[in-house]
């Protein structure tokens, strides 16, 4: 059917165009989908076995759909991507207000215009990127904006007395008739606007200034919200949530290899202007554990939840810090750098929100102490776990390295202005390290080597083998007793 030549209602029928409501035209299509084995839903990883499969249920239920879930779990993106489930165009009649089917008109002007023009009804196509309206709840917004009011200014130029219902102006929801309409944070909504989404939910009509008007819209409606705001803003009131179709509970990533994927797919962009910056795969594991470690912290509140933002903006800033180092050093090729990582604690602090032992600590350092958890958590994967307690006379594969430190009374330093070259020539003076990575991890790729090196020296601070300082211009590790005395 070439829609270009359908340009009347009388054509439209001849064609054998066949009317569906909008949660039968999202079945179809999903089936379809479903039959030929193709993904739903692109791009949204970790949701394959969980979330994915559950709203697939729903929407073969014609369901309405409430996404629950913390901040940075692709709510809204799962709603959007709903639109692709639609049908490319569909049919509506010219001028209508509230996209009216031919086949089943619903406001007074579409109803008056058929009965007058008939099969000559002109009509126009609405494509399905159209046929999305997103409304962010806040505690302002009010039953005009969501359902209608009454216009002065129509009625005065149509001179119409307000006993007319002409002089209605629909307000976001009717006008988003044949279409997804996504109410964001629905607790936020204040309880008498909630109220007013009953009827409309359930029995297709609607009031207006008391206008009561037959209008059963053709409506899927996907709400987000997020389980905090139950306890903290607000709460969606019973008899809304017993007509919402089904609930759905979304989830973060269950594992680094997710997490990774995700940050790698939203930070392409990023990664595409930065080629020549090289990101060691153990850097990018760090990264990703940091959001893991924020989830479990005692100084972070965990119900607000930590977003995928958190690794995403990071690694942002984890670019940006060695390029502005390679910058400054007058390198055109850098690797990444654990010294590099200090540079994404503003990523952090904004992302995480402290509860009253994390504010006494302040944000700065419950990023900093993140930072040292994903390290010392990654380090357990590679090398052998040091032990907290040692019996005379045993030995473990760090003490080499420890006794290299001890034998250097200035201290060992890292600066963020060496050059590559210099990065590596003060690394490599630390002989015990080639010994341990050869020992343990001898697959290493070569460009990963010096990230590793580095990597156990950060490990070993964190285990109370080595002490570390933080410079204005870098780092500086010494061994724990020097560190101590050079204290007093």
């Amino acid at each position: 059917m070439k829609i270009e030549s359908i340009k009347t209602f009388g054509q439209l029928r001849e064609a054998g165009y066949e009317h569906k409501t909008i949660k039968e035209e999202l079945r179809r299509n999903l089936l379809q989908k479903l039959m030929k084995k193709e993904t739903t839903f692109k791009g949204i990883h970790g949701y394959e076995y969980t979330v994915i499969p559950e709203l697939e249920r729903a929407i073969l239920s014609k369901h309405n759909i409430n996404l629950l879930g913390l901040r940075g779990q692709a709510k809204t993106r799962l709603a959007r991507q709903m639109v692709s489930l639609l049908d490319e165009y569909v049919p509506v009649i010219d001028g209508s207000e509230i996209n009216d089917d031919p086949f089943n008109p619903i406001s007074r002007f579409a109803r008056e215009l058929l009965t007058e023009m008939e099969d000559a009804t002109p009509i126009s196509w609405l494509h399905r990127d159209e046929r999305f309206s997103e409304k962010l709840a806040t505690p302002d917004v009010t039953v005009a904006d969501l359902i209608g009011d009454v216009d002065p200014i129509k009625a005065a130029n149509l001179k119409l007395t307000y006993a007319d219902d002409r002089v209605i102006h629909f307000g976001m929801i009717p006008r988003a008739n044949r279409s997804i309409f996504v109410i964001n944070e629905l607790p936020d909504l204040q309880a008498r606007i909630q109220v007013a989404l009953f009827n409309i939910l359930q029995e297709g009509d609607i009031q207006i200034r008391g206008f009561k008007l037959r209008l059963p819209l053709d409506i899927q409606f996907v709400f987000t919200a997020n389980p905090e705001d139950y306890t903290n803003r607000g709460s969606i009131v019973t008899p809304l949530k017993d007509r919402i179709g089904s609930q759905i509970l979304t989830h973060y990533p269950e594992n680094l290899e997710t997490a990774r994927t995700i940050t790698q797919q939203e930070t392409s962009e990023a990664i595409l202007k930065k080629k020549h910056i090289y990101v060691p795969e153990l850097a990018k594991d760090i990264l990703e554990q940091i959001s893991f470690e924020a989830r479990d912290s005692e100084f972070i509140d965990a119900k607000s939840g930590i977003s995928a933002r958190l690794s995403i903006t990071a690694f942002e800033n984890l670019l940006s810090t060695a390029e502005r180092r390679a910058l400054q050093s007058g390198d055109k090729n850098t690797t990444v750098r654990l010294g590099d990582f200090m540079g994404i604690i503003p990523a952090i602090t904004g992302k995480v929100e402290l509860v009253y032992e994390g504010e006494q600590e302040g944000a700065g350092a419950v990023a900093q102490q993140l930072i040292a958890d994903a390290v010392k958590a990654e380090f357990v994967r590679y090398f052998p776990r040091i032990e907290k307690l040692q019996k005379d006379g045993e030995t473990q594969p760090y003490d080499q390295i420890v006794t290299w430190f001890f034998e250097q009374s200035g201290g060992f330093e890292l600066l963020d202005s060496l050059s590559n070259n210099d990065y590596k020539s003060q690394l490599d003076q630390i002989e015990p390290l080639d010994n341990l990575l050869e020992k343990y991890v001898d697959d290493i790729p070569k460009g990963d080597v010096y990230f590793f090196k580095e990597f156990i020296l950060w490990a070993l601070v964190e285990y109370k083998k080595l002490s570390k300082y933080n410079m204005s211009d870098g780092l500086r590790f010494k061994d724990v007793y020097g560190g101590y005395i050079s204290g007093f």
